[in-house]
Order: C-alpha cells, then sequence, then structure tokens
C-alpha cells in the first residue's frame, strides 16, 4: 500500500512544488491552512504530515495537536522559513517527529519521510505487542471467581506496583509462574523484561553460570563472556522458580544482590550494579528447609518480604467448572477440533476429585480429552476410575469380588439392618451399598443395563425393578 502524504502551507507554490516532487512515491494530498488540514484528517488516514508553522488562522502546532489526537497518529514534520530553533523545539515537544527549514531540501525531506515512516510502523508493532501481553497476562488470564483465588489476586494488585521481593509458594501445578507474570504485567517494569529461571533444571555451575553470567575462561569452556539473566533482566523482573533447590554457594551470591543491588560474574570481580526485582517461588516448605541447614536463614528474610501462598485446586472447586471451559476450548481450537460439553454428572466427579496435580493436571486431562473422546458431550461413563473415587469391588469374570455385604444374585437385603464397613471407618447400610455398587455397575458398563446386571450378578427384572426404587440414581439405557 502508498504510504499517504498530506501537505498543509498555505503558500501555493509550495504546495505544489512539494506534491509534484513527492507524488511518485506517495498518495500526496494538500490543504491551504489548518482548517483544510482538520476536515481531510476527520476524512481519512494519513501516514505523514508535512506542515508549515506559520499560517493565517491556527498555526501548524494546532495542526500537531489535532494529528496527534488521532486514534492511528500520523508522524508529523514540521516546516518553517524562520529557522527558529525556538520553534522548532516547540514543534518537537508537541510531538513532531522533525522539522525542516525552508526553502525545503527535497532529498533531506525524503529521508526524513522514510524514517517517520519507519518510526511509525515500529510504534504500531510496539503496540499491538503490548495489546497482546496485556491479553495474555491480564487477570483475564487467571481463571476462576473462587474466594480463594480472589485472595491472591487481591494481594497482587496491592504488591505489584512496589518494588518489594516476593516470594510465590504453593504445590505443584498451580500456577506461581503465571502469578509472578501477573505481578510483572501489572508493575511500572510491565515494558521491561520478564525473565525466567527454573533453579532445579540446572546443576550448580550451570546455574550459576545462567543466573549471574560468566567472563571468558573462568571455567573449562568458559570460550567467551555470557550475559546472565540477572543483567538481561534490568530494570525488569527476574523470576526464580523452585528457589530451595539452589545450593548454597548460589545462596551466598543471591543474598549479596538483596543486599547489594549489585552481582559478579563467575570468575569476574566487578560489581555491576543492576535495577531488578526479584520475586522467588518454592513448592517446599523453606522455614523447614532453614530448620534443617539446608536453607539460609538470612536469605530467607530477604526473599520473604511479601509472601503470596497459592491454594491447591481441590480448596477452589467453584473454579474447576471454569478452568475446564476454558483449556476444553483452548486445545479444541489448538486441534482444530469440535469443543467438548461436560456434562453435569461428570462434572460433580471431577470436582469432587482431589487433583494432586493442580491445574496442571487439569489441564494435561482437558488436552487428553479433546484429543481422544469422540462425540460432543463428556458423561461419567467417559471417565476413569481415578476421577470416580474408591470403586467398589464388582463381580466380573474373576476381576474382583463383592464387597462384605453386598447383594447376591436376585437379592437385596432389607434397608438400615446389616452394614458394610467402609475405608474411612464407616459404614454402609446394605440399601446404601447396594446403590453404590449399582451405579459403580451402570459406570462400567457405560449405561448398559444388561452388562450392568451381569456385573451385579442378578436378573435385568431385578435390576429395573431397583432402579424404579432407587429414581435419585438418574441413569439412562445405552
Amino acid at each position: 500500500m502508498i504510504p499517504s502524504v498530506l501537505i498543509v502551507d498555505d503558500e501555493k507554490h509550495t504546495r505544489d512544488g512539494l506534491r509534484q516532487a513527492l507524488e511518485d512515491s506517495y498518495d500526496v494530498s494538500v490543504a491551504a491552512n489548518a482548517e483544510e488540514a482538520f476536515n481531510q484528517l476527520e476524512a481519512q488516514e494519513f501516514d505523514v504530515i508535512l506542515t508549515d508553522l506559520r499560517m493565517p488562522g491556527k498555526s501548524g502546532l494546532k495542526v500537531i495537536d489535532k494529528a496527534l489526537a488521532l486514534p492511528n497518529k500520523p508522524a508529523v514534520i514540521m516546516m518553517t522559513a524562520y529557522g527558529s530553533i525556538d520553534s522548532a523545539v516547540e514543534a518537537m515537544k508537541r510531538g513532531a517527529v522533525d522539522f525542516l527549514t525552508k526553502p525545503v531540501n527535497i532529498d533531506r525531506l525524503e529521508v526524513l519521510i522514510q524514517r517517520a515512516l519507519k518510526t511509525k510502523t515500529l510504534e504500531v508493532e510496539v503496540k499491538q505487542l503490548h495489546e497482546r501481553l496485556d491479553d495474555k497476562f491480564n487477570f483475564n488470564g487467571i481463571i476462576g471467581h473462587s474466594g480463594k483465588l480472589q485472595e491472591v489476586i487481591d494481594r497482587v494488585k496491592l504488591v505489584a506496583p512496589s518494588k518489594a521481593t516476593i516470594l510465590i509458594d504453593g504445590e505443584s501445578g498451580t500456577g506461581k509462574e503465571l502469578i509472578a507474570q501477573a505481578i510483572h504485567q501489572i508493575s511500572p517494569r510491565a515494558r521491561a523484561p520478564f525473565i525466567a529461571v527454573h533453579c532445579a533444571a540446572l546443576s550448580e555451575n550451570l546455574l550459576e553460570s545462567e543466573i549471574f553470567g560468566h567472563e571468558k575462561g573462568s571455567f573449562t569452556g568458559a570460550m567467551e563472556k555470557r550475559v546472565g539473566r540477572f543483567e538481561a533482566a534490568d530494570t525488569g523482573t527476574l523470576f526464580l522458580d523452585e528457589i530451595g533447590e539452589i545450593s548454597p554457594s548460589t545462596q551466598v551470591k543471591l543474598l549479596r544482590f538483596l543486599e547489594t543491588k549489585a552481582i559478579e560474574r563467575v570468575g569476574g570481580s566487578k560489581p555491576i550494579e543492576l535495577d531488578v526485582r526479584l520475586v522467588a517461588a518454592t513448592n517446599r516448605d523453606l522455614e523447614q528447609l532453614v530448620r534443617e541447614g539446608k536453607f539460609r536463614e538470612d536469605l530467607f528474610f530477604r526473599l520473604n518480604v511479601v509472601r503470596i501462598t497459592l491454594p491447591p485446586l481441590r480448596v477452589r472447586t467453584d473454579d474447576i467448572p471454569m478452568l475446564l471451559a476454558h483449556y476444553i476450548q483452548f486445545f479444541a481450537k489448538e486441534n482444530d477440533l469440535p469443543a467438548l460439553t461436560v456434562e453435569p454428572g461428570a462434572l460433580r466427579y471431577l470436582q469432587a476429585y482431589r487433583w494432586p496435580g493442580n491445574i496442571r493436571e487439569l489441564r494435561n486431562f482437558a488436552e487428553n480429552t479433546v484429543v481422544m473422546h469422540r462425540g460432543g458431550k463428556l458423561t461419567e461413563y467417559d471417565l476413569e476410575p481415578k476421577f470416580r473415587g474408591q470403586v467398589l469391588a464388582l463381580p466380573a469374570g474373576g476381576e474382583s469380588s463383592p464387597a462384605p455385604g453386598g447383594p447376591t444374585a436376585g437379592g437385596g437385603g432389607g434397608a438400615g439392618q446389616s452394614h458394610t464397613p467402609m475405608a474411612n471407618g464407616g459404614s454402609l447400610s446394605v440399601e446404601e451399598n447396594e446403590k453404590r455398587l449399582l451405579r459403580e455397575a451402570l459406570i462400567k458398563s457405560r449405561g448398559n443395563r444388561t452388562k450392568a446386571a451381569q456385573l451385579m450378578g442378578i436378573s435385568r427384572r431385578t435390576l429395573h425393578r431397583k432402579l424404579a426404587q432407587w429414581s435419585e440414581l438418574d441413569v439412562i439405557d445405552r
């Protein structure tokens, strides 16, 4: 697309001369004064505006103000016949990218227009990048509305604008890096780098070199100087995940940075002062490591200025439906597959499951479900046994045997008379146990009543009678 240029000058011969000089390379429009320029700016978008400073009526400074108030700001170049430094400075303060003195040197003008176009393109790209980053890392990216999660978000919003060091703790898979990114993204450092290092993934020597950098020849294989993650994060945020895994020598160097705001590269002796905000995370009990002598107490206190503890997913069960919907939609789009709906029966089981891997496990479950499941709905019959809790044994081809006190063929003991022991030390009545066995048989047979009756060791007629008696089981034939 040909770049567009608007020339604003009250002298006709200047307008016409500039248009003739530029129209072979640009889509050129002209205006004889500021008011005409305003009308054209409202009618169409321009990439570059070339405006005279002194004109009858409103000056070129007003043209700058009008142009830079537009949603898609053009680049503005000021022209003046007076060569006034004060006028040029004022134009630049208003937002002009450069200025020219009259008579205009066309070669110089071409250079300034090309420079202005490159600047405008870069600004658009940077704006789009920041919009994508903001969309990725704003709080809409942290899925959930439970009270526990809102407490975390409120704390993040409170501490993010500060310079304080932050320690994030919580079980593996709870989203510690996402919280660290959110802290960075809403802080004054948002436009600076966010650098993450996973401490447990590197050996002691490699970790020190990775974090602090090294000088050429500082160790075998150090063929050249290396800038570490601290220096890469200057003016931004450094996130050290699994901080409880770092060695004693790395702990000393980290403590020194927190005390002096300076580092030394491995093999170096010159302190390098840095402006870096440190956010650390761990899934270990640092206080216990301190008591065991495995983590420095002074470093712990330096890290633990502000602490944010992430709740495990098992105490955020209200967030599970939203998380599932989000990840199912995400992976369906990624794999060009239709999204699934999770039936209420399946959702009840998934909310009751303890999710030892937390959000990471749920994310993997959603991806597996989207890729492997065929059909528009995920029902309780589609879930693996682990999601359905402790499955009572069913008499099926020698796989297992009935739980003590369970029903026999054609049977069904009197409700409330005898009880079956439970794993938690309580007991089930015969009727309660029979209901549970029947539900598990229906799940195992994916709702096929004939197969369920065979698993139970009862006739299909007896199974129908039980289902009529216990309508709350709410099952369907398949």
